[in-house]
C-alpha cells in the first residue's frame, strides 16, 4: 500500500526487453534506500513494481506486458517517473490508501495556471466515471489529488507549487496520458452493494 505522497523524482536509466514486458533500471536521488530490499515494492508513476536488484542508488523492477497495456510512462528511457516506497504499518498517511494498482490511462484536456495554483482537467476511460465524485480522491501517475469538480468523464483538480515542484506532473500539457487509480472505498462499496442485489 502506499498513500500517494511522492518521495522523490527518479530517472529510468534503461528499459530492456524481457520476454515480452520490460527489465526497468531507475535512479533516484532522495528515495533513501537504505531500508529497501529485494522484493520490496516501490510505486513507479502510480505503478506497484517489485524491486529485483539494488545498486546504490539504482534499483531494478521488471514490468510485465499486461502491466505495461494498461499503464503509461514506464517504456522510455530517460522519463523522469514519480516514486514512492510502500508504507509501513507507523507511518503517516498524508495522501490516501493508494494500492499501486491502475485502473485506466486518463488523458489531459487542459492544464492551466490561475494565479495561486494549477488547474488539470482529465478526461477518465467512461468506466472509471463513476467512481469519481467531488472531493473524493483520486491518484494521477502516483501522486494522491483531490477531485474539485466532474462533468461526465472528466474531472478536476488543482495542483499548488508545492506538488508541482515535487513531482512530474509540472510536465503535463493538453494531450498527455496519465495513469489513474479511483479511490480504493468506491470499489469496495461498489461490489457491497452488488452483493446486496444477487
Amino acid at each position: 500500500m502506499f498513500s500517494g505522497i511522492i518521495a522523490d523524482v527518479g530517472t529510468i536509466s534503461s528499459a530492456q526487453d524481457r520476454e515480452g514486458g520490460l527489465r526497468l533500471s531507475v535512479g533516484t536521488q532522495d528515495l533513501g534506500m537504505d531500508d529497501v530490499g529485494l522484493g520490496d515494492s516501490i510505486a513507479v508513476n502510480g505503478v506497484c513494481l517489485t524491486v529485483v536488484k539494488i545498486d546504490g542508488k539504482v534499483f531494478t523492477v521488471d514490468v510485465s506486458r499486461e502491466t505495461l497495456d494498461c499503464t503509461v510512462g514506464l517504456d522510455r528511457q530517460g522519463k523522469l517517473v514519480n516514486l514512492e516506497k510502500a508504507l509501513r504499518l507507523s507511518d503517516r498517511l498524508g495522501g490516501h490508501l493508494v494500492s499501486g494498482h491502475v485502473d485506466g490511462v486518463g488523458e489531459v484536456v487542459a492544464f492551466n495556471d490561475i494565479g495561486e495554483s494549477w488547474r488539470l482537467i482529465v478526461r477518465a476511460p467512461q468506466p472509471l466515471a463513476k467512481y469519481i465524485a467531488v472531493k473524493g480522491s483520486i491518484t494521477i501517475d502516483g501522486v494522491s489529488l483531490t477531485v474539485n469538480h466532474v462533468a461526465g468523464a472528466e474531472f478536476e483538480v488543482n495542483l499548488i507549487p508545492h506538488t508541482l515542484a515535487v513531482t512530474t506532473l509540472n510536465q503535463l500539457c493538453a494531450g498527455s496520458k496519465v495513469n489513474l487509480e479511483i479511490d480504493l472505498i468506491a470499489r469496495y462499496v461498489e461490489r457491497m452493494m452488488q452483493a446486496e442485489k444477487e
